[in-house]
């Protein structure tokens, strides 16, 4: 783990993952300073007013993602098309993500967030403007998907690292994991009144509510007092901090192998707007209604998996390669799926897994960094989980239009798949680990240990 100025909130060891072999354990369990109840962030005043703006926002982000995806799918008729506006969401991040946590690392983050939600609100509000007036094209979708994203490079993380600000390190795990159920309960909302709004009035009262909605984080933000922040030194300005970072996280094998699993993850697996628009147009042929409850019901699976991460306390290295492959197999099997109700009801446990994955890689890279050095580390974390969207989702939209949904799903599906498998083995032979198969109370148990302690449990020859 690292050193320094950040130790007291790294996580301490868990001898079961790894043995202390060298200064970087990369199978160590990132742990919080204490374990805490589901919903003890919560009793910090400056982390309720930023949790209750976030649900308002959140659920216009999911109003606002599910009519833009079906406007562009309108407007063009096809999933390269949406894939090419997801593209443009996320190339920001992909060519600016670093510079982005160079400046987060030397701003203060609550002025910082009141420019960046201020940005978004009224690039929505003009998106709005131009469907209800009756003058959208595409590529007026196209230039606010990319706007929205210039401003997310630097309110993405902004509000990761704000976070450890509002609650401190002691609570950091449980309000990473509250946040993830905050934005994944909004989907549980946000689509279903889409879809309402999308048949009945049109796409435009969606992103004219997600532009209103923004009141309630900016609101939020002001109303926090500064005494009761737990602020972090900032970075002065100088030269080589952009490469200081990317040293940082190369140099340790708990930060850049997990970033490595979920770039595969994030740039096929996870293009939903592309895989799920297409299965409920062209495959069951169920129109807006269907989109909307995939991913209401991918909600209530995501929501589930961040809640049990905040019941958890723990983000196991372990934990974070098991539900990468769940999730890639998961995947694959929906590909096969018949019918529609099996299919919507295979969107739960999918939404599970996703988001344990999510959660899991979100709270060990922050409980393992420097806090001066968690802007950089948390900007490259959504650069490239994130930033992948660029380069896949015109890829699997391709594969989608080409060969159908059915494979583009099953190989964004077993690309995690094997990404996890493979990066699971790496991580065990740095942390030299070995695998263990035996029998625990009467059932078969796989599981990773030292090689010492598996050498010595070996009968002599």
């Amino acid at each position: 783990m690292s050193s320094g100025p950040g130790a007291a909130s790294a996580p301490a060891p868990d001898p079961h993952d790894s043995p202390p072999t060298s200064d970087t354990r990369p199978c160590d369990d990132a742990r919080p300073v204490r374990k805490s109840s589901m919903f003890s962030s919560l009793k910090v005043r400056n982390y309720r007013l930023f949790f209750m703006g976030q649900v308002v926002s959140n659920i216009g982000t999911w109003m606002q993602r599910i009519a833009q995806d079906w406007l562009v799918l309108s407007l063009t008729g096809s999933s390269a098309a949406v894939g090419i506006t997801t593209a443009l969401q996320f190339l920001p991040m992909l060519l600016f993500g670093l510079y982005g946590g160079v400046l987060v690392d030397r701003l203060r983050k609550r002025p910082t967030l009141l420019v960046t939600q201020s940005a978004m609100a009224l690039t929505a509000l003009a998106l709005a403007v131009a469907v209800l007036t009756g003058h959208v094209q595409v590529w007026h979708v196209y230039v606010a998907a990319f706007a929205v994203g210039l401003a997310t490079v630097v309110d993405n993380p902004a509000r990761q690292s704000f976070v450890s600000e509002l609650v401190g390190p002691g609570q950091l795990q449980n309000a990473v994991s509250l946040n993830s159920a905050n934005f994944q309960s909004a989907r549980l909302v946000g689509p279903a009144v889409a879809g309402i709004l999308i048949t009945g009035v049109g796409t435009g009262y969606a992103f004219l509510f997600n532009g209103l909605s923004f009141i309630a984080p900016l609101t939020g933000l002001l109303l926090m007092r500064a005494r009761e922040l737990h602020v972090v030194e900032r970075a002065p300005r100088g030269k080589g901090q952009l490469r200081e970072g990317v040293r940082y996280v190369t140099g340790r094998p708990e930060l850049i192998w997990p970033i490595v699993l979920v770039g595969f993850v994030g740039t096929f697996a996870f293009n939903f707007p592309v895989y799920l628009s297409a299965f409920a147009d062209d495959v069951f042929h169920a129109g807006a209604g269907a989109y909307s409850m995939f991913n209401t019901l991918m909600a209530v699976g995501s929501v589930a998996g961040a809640l049990l991460a905040a019941r958890r306390g723990t983000a196991r290295l372990r934990l974070l390669i098991a539900a990468a492959m769940a999730f890639g197999t998961l995947e694959i099997l929906a590909a096969t799926i018949p019918t529609l109700w099996m299919f919507a009801l295979l969107m739960v446990p999918l939404g599970l897994f996703g988001m344990t994955v999510n959660v899991t890689t979100n709270t060990s890279i922050q409980m393992s960094t420097d806090p001066a050095m968690r802007g950089r580390v948390m900007a490259l974390y959504m650069m490239v989980f994130l930033g992948g969207s660029p380069v896949g989702a015109p890829i699997v939209g391709w594969i989608t239009d080409t060969y159908g949904a059915r494979v583009g799903l099953a190989s964004g599906g077993a690309v995690a798949a094997v990404a996890a498998a493979v990066i699971g083995l790496i991580l065990a032979r740095v942390g030299n680990l070995r695998l263990s198969v035996g029998w625990h109370r009467g059932h078969p148990r796989v599981r990773f240990v030292p090689r010492e302690q598996q050498e010595a449990l070996a009968p002599a020859a």
